[in-house]
C-alpha cells in the first residue's frame, strides 16, 4: 500500500516540474520575442554612417577583462547595474526613442536580451540586440576600439 503512495506521489512530483519547466520555458521565449535583433552588418552600416545610436557592451567582467578590445563607440556596463547605471551620465543623458543596441559574448545573446529587456521597460523605444553578439562582430569585421584600461 505504501509503495502505491509513494509511486503516486512521485509521479505528481514528476508532472509538476515538467508544467513548471515548460511555463518558464514559454515566459522566456515570449520575453525574448519582444526583443528585435540586428545584425553585424546592420549595425556596421549604421556605425559606417555615424547614425545617432548608443553601442551598450554587458558582457560579464571576465569576458570584456580578456579582450583588449570594444565595438567601436561602446559603453561597458554590467548587466546587474544598467538600471541603477541609467540614472548616471552618460546614460542618464540618451534621449528614449535614441536607438540603442545591446551585445555581449553569450552563446544565445542572454545578456544583450536581459539588457535590452531592463531599456524597454525603462522607457526605451527602439532597442535591438545584435545577434551573434561580440563573436559575429569581430567574423563581420567591425569597426573597434581599445578598451579602456583600469
Amino acid at each position: 500500500m505504501m509503495r502505491k503512495h509513494c509511486r503516486a506521489y512521485i509521479v505528481v512530483v514528476l508532472i509538476t516540474l515538467s508544467l513548471f519547466s515548460s511555463v518558464g520555458a514559454n515566459y522566456e521565449k515570449q520575453l525574448s520575442a519582444a526583443v528585435r535583433l540586428m545584425t553585424a552588418e546592420e549595425l556596421k552600416t549604421k556605425v559606417s554612417a555615424n547614425e545617432p545610436l548608443v553601442i551598450l557592451d554587458v558582457r560579464n567582467s571576465e569576458s570584456y577583462a580578456g579582450s583588449d578590445a570594444k565595438i567601436k563607440g561602446a559603453i561597458h556596463v554590467s548587466v546587474r547595474k544598467l538600471k541603477y547605471r541609467l540614472g548616471f551620465p552618460p546614460l542618464k543623458d540618451v534621449p528614449k526613442d535614441r536607438q540603442v543596441v545591446t551585445y555581449c559574448s553569450c552563446p544565445s545573446d542572454e545578456a544583450s536580451i536581459k539588457a535590452a529587456q531592463v531599456l524597454m521597460e525603462s522607457g526605451f523605444t527602439n532597442v535591438r540586440v545584435l545577434k551573434g553578439g561580440w563573436l559575429e562582430w569581430q567574423k563581420a569585421s567591425g569597426p573597434t576600439e581599445s578598451r579602456p584600461r583600469g
